[in-house]
This record gives C-alpha cells, sequence and structure tokens, in this order.
C-alpha cells in the first residue's frame, strides 16, 4: 500500500470501499473494487459503501499495529526470541525502543491513519451534496467524524504534532501539507471532530449495524482525550453522559471477549471482525501463541507456526500484577502451555483472544478499544483529581471492577496494607494497577504511562528485567529517555512532506 502523500502526488485518491446489502450485517459484505470518489457519490447507497469502507483502515491497523504500538511498547507484553525466524526483528527494535525512522511498522501505522483519514475527508466534504434523510446523514457525518479523530488521536499521541488534513486533496498542488501542526492545534480538531459526532450518532444500533461508532464512543474518546491532556473537569462531563446512555459490565469478566457476544452492554467501541470472510477475519489466536507450541494452543493441525507467532508475550511483571484469586488473569493470559510430547513450556501467552478458529489461519475475536469498565474507572480517576474522598464515588466504582474480579473492596484505612488507601496520590496508584489489570492487553497500558508520567520510570524497570532475562538484546535497548516517548516520523514522510524529526 502507499502513504497517504503519494496517494496525493499521483492526483488521483482512491478509496477501497467493503460494501453492504440493505438486509446484511456491517461486516457481512464483499469488497467492491476501488472508485474514484468524484465518480461514486450518488446516493444514500454510495455513503452507506464508503462509510463501511471507512473502517477498513481500522480494522487492518488492530491486526498488528494497535497492539504493537500500544502493548508492546509498554511493560505488559513483549516478544518471545526466535532464532531460527529473525525478519521480524523491526517489531522487536519497537519493544526495545531501538525502533529507526526508517522501519516499516512506522510507516505502516502512519500510513494506516492517514488512509482512514483520507477516507473520512472525502465522505464529510461530499456527503452534502446527495439527497438522503437528516437522520442517515448526521449518522454517516458522525461516524466519518468519529473515525478522523480516532486516527488523529492515534497519531498524536505516538508521533506528537502531525500534518493536519481535513479535506480531500484535488491535485497534485495539494501534494505537500502546511508541515505538522502544533500538538494543542490537533488535539483542538480532535475535540471539535468528537464534540460534533456525539450530537450525530446514535446511542445505539439493530444488531445488524451493530459495531459502528456510537454517542456513546465519541463521547467516551472525547474524555479519553481531556484526561490525556490533564483537563479532568472537562473530562467528567462527557463521561457522566456516557453513564446515562445504558451500558452495563457483563457480570462474568471472561465473557465479555466471547465472540458470540461482541458489542454487548459493556461494548463502548470494538475493531469489528468476521471470522466467515478471509479478509475481515483476525488472527490474534495465531500471533499470540508462542512459536514453539505447534497446534496445541491453536487447535489447527495444518498451522506451523513461526515468525507469525510469538508476539505480545506477557511479561512476568504482568503476570505479577495480579492479586491472588483474580478471575481476570485466567480469562487473560497462560503462563505456559503443554506441548505435543506432554512437557510443560514455561511460555506465557495472551489467551484473552483465544477462542478456537473458524478456517484456517481465521479467528472471529474483535478487538476491544473503549469499554464501559474503562469509562467507570475513568470518572472515578477524575473525582480523585478533583479532591480525594474517603469512602466516595470513587471507591464505589474502583470497587465495583474488583468486585467482578473476585476482589476485596479498597477502603481508606483498611488494616490490610494492600487494600489500604488514603491519600489522593495512593489512590492515583490504586487506579494505574487496577486499569492493568482489568484492561490487559487491550491497548491501554503505555498511553495510561504516558498521562501518568511514570513511562521512562517504568519502561527503564522493565528494560532492565529484559535484559537479564533474555538472550540476544542489542546494545542499547530500553535506553528510555523523554524523547523516546515520541516515534520518531517515518523518513519517508519526512522526506516527502519535508517535515521535521522528532529528536531522539
Amino acid at each position: 500500500m502507499r502513504n497517504y502523500t503519494k496517494y496525493i502526488i499521483t492526483g488521483v485518491l482512491l478509496i477501497s470501499l467493503s460494501v453492504s446489502g440493505c438486509k446484511k450485517a456491517f461486516l457481512d459484505q464483499t469488497p467492491e473494487a476501488s472508485l474514484p470518489g468524484v465518480n461514486f457519490y450518488k446516493s444514500e447507497a454510495d455513503f452507506k459503501q464508503a462509510v463501511s469502507g471507512a473502517y477498513s483502515s481500522i480494522s487492518d491497523m488492530g491486526r498488528v499495529n494497535y497492539w504493537l504500538f500500544g502493548e508492546m511498547r509498554s511493560d505488559n507484553t513483549t516478544y518471545q526470541y526466535n532464532p531460527a525466524d529473525r525478519g521480524s526483528e523491526q517489531r522487536e527494535f519497537m519493544d526495545q525502543f531501538l525502533i529507526g525512522a526508517t522501519a516499516e511498522p512506522l510507516q505502516g501505522y502512519w500510513q494506516q491513519n492517514y488512509t482512514g483519514i483520507a477516507r473520512c475527508n472525502e465522505i464529510l466534504a461530499r456527503i452534502d451534496g446527495v439527497t438522503m434523510s437528516a437522520d442517515v446523514k448526521n449518522q454517516f457525518t458522525g461516524e466519518a467524524l468519529f473515525l478522523r479523530a480516532f486516527h488523529y488521536f492515534n497519531l498524536v499521541r505516538q508521533f506528537g504534532g502531525v500534518p493536519l488534513r481535513l479535506v480531500p486533496s484535488q491535485s497534485p498542488a495539494d501534494a505537500r501539507s502546511k508541515g505538522r501542526a502544533a500538538i494543542e492545534e490537533v488535539y483542538t480538531q480532535i475535540v471539535t471532530d468528537l464534540t460534533a459526532a456525539a450530537t450525530k450518532l446514535p446511542v445505539k444500533y439493530t444488531s445488524l449495524e451493530a459495531g459502528r461508532a456510537t454517542q456513546g464512543a465519541a463521547l467516551a474518546l472525547l474524555a479519553k482525550l481531556y484526561m490525556t491532556q490533564k483537563k479532568f473537569s472537562e473530562a467528567l462531563v462527557p463521561l457522566r453522559k456516557v453513564q446515562q446512555l445504558g451500558y452495563s459490565l457483563v457480570p462474568v469478566y471472561k465473557d465479555i471477549f466471547l465472540p458470540a457476544n461482541k458489542n454487548n452492554s459493556e461494548s463502548v467501541f470494538e475493531i469489528q471482525y468476521l471470522g466467515s470472510q478471509p479478509g475481515l477475519s483476525s488472527d490474534f489466536l495465531y500471533q499470540f501463541a508462542p512459536w514453539n507450541s505447534g497446534s496445541v494452543i491453536t487447535g489447527d493441525p495444518a498451522t506451523s507456526l513461526n515468525g507469525s507467532s510469538g508476539w505480545n508475550i506477557p511479561t512476568q511483571d504482568m503476570i505479577d500484577a495480579y492479586e491472588t484469586g483474580d478471575l481476570r488473569k485466567d480469562a487473560s493470559l497462560a503462563v505456559g502451555f503443554t506441548d505435543a510430547g506432554g512437557k510443560f513450556v514455561n511460555i506465557p501467552y495472551v489467551k484473552k483472544y483465544n477462542h478456537g478458529i473458524i478456517d484456517r489461519g481465521r479467528t472471529n475475536d474483535n478487538f476491544p478499544v473503549i469499554r464501559y469498565a474503562d469509562v467507570l474507572l475513568m470518572i472515578a480517576e477524575c473525582l480523585n483529581e478533583q479532591g480525594f474522598a474517603a469512602g466516595g464515588e470513587q471507591f464505589t466504582l474502583l470497587n465495583q471492577i474488583r468486585s467482578r474480579a473476585g476482589l476485596p473492596a479498597k477502603t481508606p484505612g483498611n488494616a490490610v496494607a494492600t487494600l489500604s488507601v488514603d491519600n489522593q496520590q495512593a489512590f492515583r496508584d490504586a487506579i494505574l494497577q487496577e486499569r492493568r489489570v482489568e484492561l490487559a492487553f487491550e491497548n491501554h497500558r503505555w498511553y495510561d504511562l504516558i498521562r501518568s508520567g511514570k513511562a521512562v520510570e517504568v519502561m527503564a524497570a522493565h528494560g532492565k528485567y529484559e535484559i537479564a532475562h533474555k538472550p540476544n538484546i542489542p546494545s542499547g535497548s530500553y535506553l528510555l529517555n523523554a524523547n523516546k516517548l515520541l516515534l520518531p516520523i517515518p523518513q519517508r514522510e519526512v522526506n516527502l512532506d519535508n517535515l521535521t524529526q522528532n529528536p531522539q
């Protein structure tokens, strides 16, 4: 795939569209050929196709880059070193903070986000030129605004200021951007998009359309942005609105992630996959299985695992983060596996998305982006930032999450030291810990470490452990400093668009 800049330089912006018939489910679609946008947008049905196609960038990103740039940059997961297959060293470099500006994963992540932005821009620029009902137009506009904001939020948190592209490119003269916008300018645009999206999107959809962006998704993402900026009072406003939209916790933690339970009462937004369709399925089961586990984890006798596996491996620190009796641990990870010869192999793996295969190489698991549990923990954090209140609502919300996990309540002044939370900083620590185990392997940890100001400290300790316990760690690994909290801008974009590079 070509990057966004090259799309513009060619003078032809093509949109890859996944088409859905009026009686088909959201993802039960057959991809159509790419069509020039100027010739395509003629009817409401065309826009339905275009909006469905706009989600495909998120699906592409979710298969690898979403967790690679979130979980594997954090202390939650790492990789299993494979001496026989060195074809994916760039992923290892991401984990080790050695990633260079020419690395393919960087270019791929940048490209996927800007391709999604380009698709949204086409929809937003053309939708007023076609007659359709106000409700449908609002929905399509809201979805495009949400998706554009989602992509820019990914970019600004990983790269800092990035080019703001808000309209389709019409000619090669539009190729160059105005350069990197300031971080606050990008945030302002995201706020604008999400605020508008929340007024246009429905609260929920019919079962056939489930999985599309909703009002709750826009509000929750807006709150996440405000919290990234440490604007906790502002974040609490959309979070309180989400509380009124009818979400509820799924009673049993492991049931949240069952393919049969997609888009459940706790789901605010998740990346959709359809295992019955080769181009729409996920494959987390294969990627997260140890490469030397053969078929004992995947259940696929035809599969020979190699460089495609051994990724997003839970760290020992992650395994140790769970309290005794925490029901989430067994639902989320396994500490090893028994091989075909009956020998236990001490290589842990993520099993939160381990629900069997649909066909060879295809699984049916979605990837959660925002859950209601996340929303409740965000509310508790915002309340604490406004002032510590012993026994207040912030404790109620925190303990609601802990109760489902089978854990005792956190209370101020409790005689059990591990349950005692007596001041604002202690509650911050309790929330960060609870978010880690509740949202493990869901792409939150890196951003939580950044937001809490603990990234350098925590990742330095993580690096020391990795170096001491893993073979073949390159020199200079895990030397994290403030500069490396941002990724380098892909060199191709620096060259083509004359962008300034992040210091490393």
